[in-house]
Parts: structure tokens; sequence; C-alpha cells
């Protein structure tokens, strides 16, 4: 598999990973009151099991950690559950 490219696509309020230029997921979100509220995560079908979905969440999670603006809200079950199995990601998550 080639590599995978996370990158935040602001107008469609959604961290995209992209696989030879493709859209191979999505993580969607909104912004509100200094937190990023991932609402849902979804990767196509072609690219399941292949660590799409990982990549997804980490290169977003290190965007908004990169940013340092933001605090995390997690309500897409893929993104807290990804969270909650990589502890050192915890102190993004607003409490």
């Amino acid at each position: 598999m080639a590599d995978i490219e996370v990158i935040d696509n602001p107008d469609e309020s959604r961290f995209e990973a992209k696989v030879d230029g493709e859209v191979a997921g999505f993580a969607a979100y909104r912004l509100s009151d200094g937190r990023i509220v991932f609402t849902h995560t979804e990767v196509d079908d072609a690219y399941g099991g292949q660590g799409v979905g990982g990549a997804l969440a980490r290169g977003a999670l290190d965007q908004v950690r990169a940013a340092g603006d933001r605090q995390v809200v997690a309500l897409c079950p893929f993104i807290a559950a990804w969270i909650d199995k990589h502890p050192d990601y915890q102190d993004l998550l607003a409490t």
C-alpha cells in the first residue's frame, strides 16, 4: 500500500486520508468554542483493513496537537476508541 497522507479540508469540515491522491477515508468535525468535535469517521470499503482509519486518526490528532489551539471532543466512536487505545493522545480531550 502507498503512503497515506492526512490533510485538513476545512471547506468540507473534515480531515481526509488520501492514498495516491484519492480520498480513502475522512473524519468529519465541527468547530465550537475552542474545541474540535469529531462526529463521524468513514473509510472506503476498498481500503478497509489497510490501516487507513488508524493513520487518519493519528494524522488528524497530530495536526490538532500541532495547532495547539483546540481541545478534542470525540463524539465519533472510532476516534474515541482510537484515543482510548493510545493514551498519549488523551491529553487532547476536553475536560
